[in-house]
C-alpha cells in the first residue's frame, strides 16, 4: 500500500480541467475547496471523520512518473506545456482538516484546501475517497460498539471486505469507531489496531472428533482458550466437549478458559443455555462470543431479550456498512483569490436545496456548554471572524431564521486545524491509539438525544450572521 503512487487515481476530468486551467492563463488561480458530506448514514445523528492520514502520505507523495506522463501523452487529449508541468508537478497549497476522531455534521467542512486551482483540483478524488469510505465505516462501528453497551465487539471482515485496501483501512477505520481489536492481522501489523482469532469450523472438523479438536488447541493456547462451538450442535456436543477438554486440560494446568464462540442457530436462546451449562460446570468466568452477521440492530435486540454475551463479531455489515453503504461526502468550490489575496466567495446554486453550498473561506466553531462540556451547536463563520466567549452568542437557524438561541456560558474551539502550509507538512500525525481515545472522549461530547439510533436529535450547524448575509446576498443575485 505505501509503496504504490496513488497520484493517476484521480477523475480523468481533473486532468482535463487541469490542461484547460493552464491554457486559460488560470493555472495559479487559487481556489478554495469544501469537503463536506450532506447527510448522517443510517438516519443517524452524527458521524465520526477518519480518513487524514492516509490523505497525509498522498499528498506528501504527490508526483507523475515517467510513465505516467507517457500514458498521458498517448490519450492526445493534453498541451505538452500540461504534461511539462505535471512532470515537475507538487502540492504547494494549504490544508485544514478536522482531527481523525471528530465527531462531524452534515453541511460543514471536514477538509478545506486553498491551493492554485490546478493542484486543488486533481487531489478531489483521492480526498473524496479516503474521507467517504474510514468515515462511513468509523460511523457504522461506532453504532455497533455503542449499541454493544460495553461489551468488546471485534472487527471480522476482511474477507467480505471490496477490495484489500477496504480490509486493511476498514479495520483501522472499525478502531476509530470504538471497535476493540480486528481479526485482520496486516491492520494490526501497520497501525497498531490488536488482531485476534482462533479457530474456524474446519479447525474442528480436521480432528477425528469435536472433542479431541478441542483438546488440542486447549494445549496448544492454554493462556487464550477460545472454542467454537457450534460445528455440530452446540448444547449436545458444543458445551460438553468444551467443558470436558477444560477440565481434562486446562485445569490441571491451573488453566482457565477465555471463552466460547457461537456463530449459528438462535444465539441468544443458545447463550443462556450455554451460560447456564458453563455455570454449572464450574466455568461462570468464560466468555461467550456472538457472531454470524450482527449489526447494531441485531445486537441490540440480543441484548434486549437477554442474551448472555460477553462479546460480539461483527463482519460483513460493518466492512461495507452493508446498511448503507455510501457517505456521500462531496468536494466543492467555496471561494477563489485574486493576485492581491482579495477573496471572492463562490456558490452553487440548485433547485434542490439540499445541494446549495456554504461559500467562503471559512472556519468552524463548536460551541459547548462550559458546565458539563456537551457539544451545543457548530457555528460556520468566515474566515476572519473570532468569537469572543466572554460574551453572549446568538445563534440561529439559517434556514429559519427566528428559530434563535443565546448561549452565555459557554466554550468556542476550532475544529479545522492546519495540516499543510505552503505544501509543507505543519500538523503531527498522532499514534493510531491517540485518535481511538480521542475518538472516544469525542463522542462523549455528544448529548443522549444526538446519539440515540431512532429519531436523533437534529444537531444544529448555523451560520454567523455574517456569513449568512454573504449566502444570502449570493442566492438574491444569482452568482455563481
Amino acid at each position: 500500500m505505501t509503496e504504490l503512487n496513488y497520484t493517476m487515481l484521480c477523475d480523468f476530468y481533473e486532468l482535463t480541467m487541469g490542461n484547460g486551467y493552464l491554457m486559460s492563463g488560470m493555472d495559479s488561480k487559487i481556489a478554495y475547496f469544501d469537503l463536506f458530506f450532506r447527510r448522517v448514514p443510517d438516519n443517524g445523528g452524527f458521524a465520526v471523520a477518519c480518513g487524514l492520514e492516509q490523505i497525509i502520505d498522498y499528498i506528501e507523495d504527490l508526483h507523475f512518473s515517467e510513465d505516467d506522463i507517457s500514458f498521458l501523452r498517448s490519450k492526445g487529449v493534453f498541451s505538452e506545456e500540461f504534461l511539462k508541468y505535471l512532470a515537475d508537478f507538487r502540492f504547494t497549497g494549504d490544508v485544514w482538516a478536522v482531527p481523525e476522531g471528530t465527531v462531524i455534521f452534515p453541511n460543514e467542512p471536514i477538509i478545506t484546501v486553498r491551493a492554485p486551482a490546478i493542484q486543488a483540483q486533481l487531489i478531489e478524488t483521492y480526498l473524496l475517497l479516503c474521507v467517504n469510505h474510514q468515515s462511513l465505516i468509523a460511523t457504522k462501528a461506532n453504532r455497533i460498539a455503542r449499541a454493544a453497551q460495553g461489551r468488546a465487539v471485534s472487527e471480522f471482515g476482511s474477507r467480505r471486505a471490496h477490495g484489500a485496501d477496504a480490509a486493511i483501512l476498514g479495520a483501522r477505520a472499525a478502531g476509530i469507531g470504538g471497535v476493540k481489536n480486528t481479526a485482520c492481522t496486516i491492520t494490526d501489523q501497520l497501525y497498531g489496531f490488536p488482531a485476534t482469532g482462533t479457530m474456524a469450523h474446519s479447525w474442528v472438523q480436521m480432528f477425528d472428533s469435536e472433542y479431541d479438536a478441542f483438546a488440542a488447541y486447549c494445549k496448544c493456547y492454554p493462556d487464550s482458550t477460545v472454542l467454537l462451538i457450534d460445528t455440530f450442535n452446540v448444547l449436545k456436543s458444543g458445551i460438553p466437549n468444551a467443558v470436558k477438554a477444560f477440565d481434562d486440560v486446562l485445569k490441571p494446568l491451573g488453566k482457565r478458559p477465555v471463552g466460547v464462540r457461537i456463530d449459528s442457530g438462535d444465539i441468544t436462546y443458545l447463550s443462556k443455555k450455554a451460560r447456564k451449562m458453563l455455570d454449572d460446570a464450574g466455568y461462570p468466568d468464560c466468555k461467550i462470543i456472538a457472531s454470524n452477521s450482527l449489526d447494531e440492530y441485531i445486537i441490540r435486540n440480543m441484548i434486549f431479550q437477554g442474551a448472555a454475551i460477553d462479546g460480539f463479531g461483527v463482519g460483513e455489515r460493518l466492512i461495507t456498512a452493508r446498511s448503507e453503504p455510501v457517505f456521500g461526502g462531496v468536494y466543492k468550490l467555496v471561494a477563489v483569490e485574486d493576485e492581491s489575496g482579495n477573496i471572492t466567495p463562490k456558490i452553487k446554486i440548485s433547485e434542490n436545496v439540499v445541494k446549495i453550498t456554504n461559500p467562503h473561506f471559512k472556519k468552524v466553531y463548536r460551541i459547548y456548554d462550559r458546565e458539563n462540556h456537551k457539544a451545543i451547536a457548530d457555528l460556520l463563520c468566515v474566515h476572519d471572524e473570532k468569537i469572543n466567549v466572554n460574551e453572549p452568542l446568538t445563534l440561529f437557524d439559517p434556514n429559519f431564521t427566528w428559530k434563535k438561541k443565546t448561549v452565555t456560558d459557554y466554550e468556542a474551539r476550532e475544529l479545522l486545524v492546519p495540516i499543510f502550509a505552503g505544501g509543507k507538512l505543519v500538523y503531527k500525525k498522532p499514534a493510531y491509539a491517540d485518535i481511538v481515545s480521542y475518538a472516544a472522549a469525542e463522542t462523549g461530547t455528544l448529548w443522549d438525544e444526538v446519539t440515540r439510533f431512532e429519531n436523533p436529535h437534529n444537531y444544529y450547524v448555523d451560520l454567523s450572521k455574517k456569513l449568512w448575509d454573504i449566502k444570502n446576498d449570493l442566492l438574491n443575485s444569482g452568482r455563481q
